[in-house]
């Protein structure tokens, strides 16, 4: 694939239409966009404008593979279970509505994470 570089607001557009794509998903976030499910994130657009989806093995290492990408770094940190996708896969949407799918069939298979509540002073 030939590299693409997209503006931020193409990203954001581009990140909206797949979310919208998707019967159950929901964009969330004001600053750094992103989708979740029962506390668990498997999506976001980080500040260094990168799309990063959860996929699950082997999808990540196929992913990986057939568009020459890698895992998402983060402050520093990589995010073994997140894979950045190409601007040009971005640009596909009906290319990566299937991996959309998978991330969200993934993480709706995990356990949901405990919700913290704030405690109300007496």
């Amino acid at each position: 694939m030939a590299e693409v570089k997209l503006s931020g607001s193409e990203k954001e557009s581009l990140y909206a239409q797949l979310v919208e794509s998707h019967p159950h998903a929901t964009l969330k976030g004001d600053t750094i966009p992103y989708t979740s499910l029962n506390g668990h994130m498997y999506s976001f657009l980080s500040k260094r404008g990168e799309l990063t989806l959860k996929l699950p093995e082997p999808e990540k290492s196929k992913f990986i593979d057939r568009y020459k990408t890698r895992l998402a770094v983060n402050y520093g940190v990589v995010q073994k279970d997140y894979v950045v996708v190409p601007d040009d896969l971005l640009q596909m949407l009906d290319e990566l509505k299937p991996y959309f799918a998978v991330s969200y069939d993934y993480v709706s298979t995990l356990k949901p994470k405990p919700t913290s509540k704030s405690k109300k002073k007496d």
